[in-house]
């Protein structure tokens, strides 16, 4: 059953006659208003009818079976390839998508702000007005996600732990030679444990572009994504950022492992980001702002000396980024857990990973997946948050 609420882009027409989307199934806004995957771009327009799909020849019978529109047309039904012959595929295109979005009594349409410069200025040529929504109707409306999506969600976290269990497993089974962790004989790399995470999340259902596996100095830098033989004693960082293969919905989990004996310094840091952590979560409820979430995670690091991007903006170690972000058909969206961050709503998934990094120590970074309630947050995230693999 279809339970987006996509009224807000009635508010969001101001004006216009219809809402449109130009893009393929991977952006999060096609997938979200028309419902329908497909690997080259396509044309989606919300009107107070419903939606409507233009598509190509070869999509056009998945997307009357799989896509959650009121109709759908194809570019032959408006002489595509005589019209191609007369005056090119660009213009044929445009021409096509004018005289479609015309026998839906569009005239004028509203789009996400980021839109393809050549379809606008095409599509005006041929007399539609176009203009873009500043506000990204869409990209608000999928920050509230309803049950469903939640468990999309959810099982996406589930696929997306059991590939964390097998890095930590890989980690903890390792030996360390000479400082170095080795598994069945060889080092025991970045890229060797990534692999494996993305076989487990393959087995599950779930795909990935990339995921960080980032030993000691590396792991002093948030997004690097890790390289070579892992060393005992340093912290590994483990974020992996799934997106189910089935319903296109992310999960995002990080966890930091040390086999060996940490620095005191390190197991402090550890100690301080779960106490982050924690004190971040508990402000986690409808009716509070991501910024105030921010802030109490930044309370705790200040209050024990170290730096943060809020007490000093110029800040290259310490904690150096936001608290979290929303999580859905993107991986990273609406609402932001950040000093900028508006108010939460119930629906909202979010993160929650505060972390610490310095290259002389290396990085922890500690993060929860949680769905804000109206009453605090469900946590949707069940692996222990210790530094033991």
């Amino acid at each position: 059953m279809d339970s987006r609420d996509l009224s807000a882009l009635g508010d969001a027409l101001d004006g216009a006659d219809g809402y449109l989307i130009d893009a393929d199934g991977e952006d999060p806004n096609q997938r979200y208003v028309s419902g329908f995957d497909a690997p080259d771009p396509f044309h989606a327009v919300w009107t107070t009818n419903g939606v409507a799909l233009l598509v190509s020849e070869l999509e056009y019978s998945r997307a009357r079976s799989e896509g959650r529109a009121a109709s759908v047309a194809r570019f032959s039904d408006y002489d595509y390839r005589e019209r191609v012959a007369e005056s090119g595929r660009r213009a044929a295109r445009a021409g096509v998508v004018a005289d479609w979005l015309a026998d839906r009594g569009v005239e004028a349409i509203r789009t996400p702000d980021r839109f393809p410069l050549g379809t606008a200025d095409r599509l005006r040529e041929r007399g539609v007005a176009v203009e873009p929504d500043p506000d990204d109707a869409v990209e608000r409306a999928r920050a509230v996600k309803t049950d469903r999506e939640v468990d999309h969600v959810r099982a996406a976290q589930r696929a997306n732990e059991a590939a964390i269990e097998r890095a930590a497993a890989l980690i903890r089974e390792a030996e360390i030679v000479d400082g170095v962790l080795r598994h069945g004989g060889e080092a025991l790399t970045s890229e060797r444990v990534r692999a494996e995470i993305e076989r487990t999340l393959l087995d599950n259902g779930c795909g990935l572009d990339d995921t960080i596996v980032a030993c000691g100095a590396d792991a002093a830098d948030p997004h690097d994504r890790g390289s070579g033989p892992l060393r005992a004693g340093e912290p590994v960082v483990v974020d992996v950022f799934p997106r189910s293969k089935a319903t296109g919905y992310h999960a995002d989990t990080t966890r930091t492992y040390v086999r060996g004996q940490p620095s005191e310094t390190l197991a402090e840091w550890h100690r301080l980001t779960n106490e982050a952590r924690e004190a971040a979560l508990a402000e986690v409820e409808a009716g509070t702002t991501g910024a105030a979430v921010h802030d109490a995670a930044c309370d705790v690091y200040e209050d024990a000396g170290l730096p943060t991007l809020r007490a000093d903006p110029a800040a290259e170690t310490g904690f150096i980024h936001s608290t979290g972000h929303g999580v859905g058909l993107a991986v990273h969206e609406l609402p932001r857990v950040s000093p900028d961050g508006g108010e939460l709503a119930a629906g909202n998934v979010v993160t929650v990973e505060p972390g610490l990094y310095d290259p002389d120590v290396g990085g922890v970074r500690v993060e929860d997946i949680v769905v804000v309630r109206e009453d605090g947050h469900e946590n949707l995230t069940t692996l222990p948050t210790g530094l033991d693999p």
